[in-house]
């Protein structure tokens, strides 16, 4: 299936199918999807909650209480649920971690790459720190890149998802500590199987024309 088909076939679930379940191998390879996806300048400002078991999905469910019950059943019913969050500070400390992570892969081929590589991230993260004032917004724009990354990357593995923004952060934050970590949640994804009832598998795609959304020059 070439890229442009699974883009074409994937869609956001309605209905799990609680009684599939994705198999230990895609689990492991969803994972690493999450890790290894692009960010502005290799920042990788986020953080993830991984919940297979039924215990870790009724903790999630909880922020799905209240306005957003609507959603609880897909949370509980999903053979997955990744929960995205986005770093709340950005300094030194964090840059520095970043940088000796490359150091330690072998990216830098002499010092003088190092501190090349420092310089130019800490360019953008006083802008957006210090001149923009926007550093939270910009993180948070970076784990997006990532969600956009993953849905395209579940897909090809055959697994539909769910992404779901309607959940009540501080509960979720609350109920995992999140915020003392230094993280805060921003989108949770369902992934599973869809059942047979998901009226929206069956519904063909519908985007905008590319000529109202490409100007090619």
């Amino acid at each position: 299936m070439s890229i442009i088909d699974v883009a074409q076939s994937r869609y956001t679930t309605k209905v799990f199918d609680s009684n599939k379940k994705i198999s230990a191998q895609h689990v492991e390879e969803i994972k690493q999807l999450l890790r290894l996806s692009p960010s502005s300048t290799n920042l990788q400002p986020w953080h993830f909650i991984l919940a297979s078991s039924e215990e870790g999905k009724a903790r999630i469910a909880k922020s799905t209480s209240g306005s957003y019950s609507f959603n609880e059943a897909k949370v509980l019913n999903a053979s997955q649920i990744v929960v995205f969050c986005a770093r709340t500070t950005l300094d030194e400390d964090y840059l520095n971690k970043v940088l000796q992570q490359e150091q330690a892969d072998g990216r830098f081929a002499n010092s003088d790459v190092m501190a090349g590589q420092h310089k130019g991230r800490s360019y953008f993260a006083n802008l957006h720190r210090f001149d923009y004032k926007d550093a939270q917004h910009w993180m948070e724009k970076q784990v997006y890149l990532n969600l956009g990354n993953f849905l395209l990357g579940v897909a090809s593995l055959g697994i539909d998802a769910t992404p779901i923004e309607g959940f009540d952060a501080g509960i979720l934050d609350s109920e995992f500590g999140l915020r003392e970590k230094g993280f805060t949640s921003l989108v949770i994804v369902a992934l599973g199987y869809h059942d047979e009832d998901d009226f929206n598998a069956a519904l063909p795609k519908s985007r905008l024309p590319l000529s109202e959304t490409l100007t090619e020059v």
